[in-house]
């Protein structure tokens, strides 16, 4: 019998500088729901399985290269590949942790058995805003295993900017690509995290920005750097 799996949360990470961004602006109109809010999960869902079109309205849900029809709604498996979707009542779940980063709502990949070892990944087609120079979001990801993030089969380099701690106590990291190569085309933008073992990925606020993303300082890396490891450090401790 499956069993609820714990999602992994640590201590409030060091609060990193970062500077160079002003308010990002609404994502292009033909991406939806890209802060996941969209949802039409009616209120006081069950935990369970629900319909993809449903929980992830204009997203495509995959496990390895097989098109999911349902994903889970407030429940994860130990060791089983699934795509989440985290909202109202999860932090009520027995034995499960806070969660979600902002709003009420996020995504959460996580690789793992389907037959064998296989990716999580979600999908969406739309058209890069014709101003965007980059795509920022927030992500927490507990044991390094590599997510990507794709446009078009092509994958966007990350840039970690900063890290910060969501009022639900759930740690996330901010990231972005540069993606102004690809303003005004349309195509596949892609969030994957690789197959392994139990690796996982907690999503949410992806936005555009009309700002390219710099590299951040030596000094800024080295902070962040630090923060992640003491917060990964700690969890493992109290898990």
């Amino acid at each position: 019998m499956q069993t609820m799996n714990t999602l992994r949360i640590g201590l409030p990470l060091a609060a990193a500088v970062f500077c160079a961004f002003p308010a990002w602006p609404a994502a292009g109109q033909s991406f939806s729901d890209l802060n996941f809010e969209s949802t039409t999960v009616p209120p006081g869902q069950a935990p369970g399985s629900v319909s993809t079109d449903e929980a992830l309205p204009g997203w495509t849900a995959y496990l390895g290269n097989v098109q999911q029809s349902e994903v889970l709604y407030n429940y994860t498996y130990n060791t089983d590949a699934t795509v989440d979707l985290l909202g109202p009542g999860w932090k009520e779940v027995p034995n499960i942790e806070p969660g979600v980063i902002d709003g009420n709502y996020s995504v959460y990949l996580q690789a793992g058995y389907y037959g064998m070892f296989v990716s999580a990944s979600i999908s969406e087609n739309g058209e890069v805003p014709l101003t965007a120079q980059s795509l920022q979001f927030k992500a927490w990801e507990m044991f390094g295993g590599g997510f990507t993030v794709s446009f078009n089969g092509n994958d966007l380099p990350l840039n970690l900017l900063s890290t910060g701690t969501a009022p639900s106590g759930q740690p996330y990291d901010v990231y972005g690509v540069n993606i102004g190569q690809y303003a005004g085309q349309t195509g596949l933008l892609e969030f994957t995290e690789p197959a392994g073992a139990d690796n996982d990925l907690l999503l949410d606020d992806i936005r555009f920005s009309p700002m390219s993303v710099p590299e951040p300082s030596p000094l800024v890396l080295t902070g962040i750097a630090a923060a992640m490891l003491a917060t990964r450090a700690q969890w493992r401790r109290t898990r």
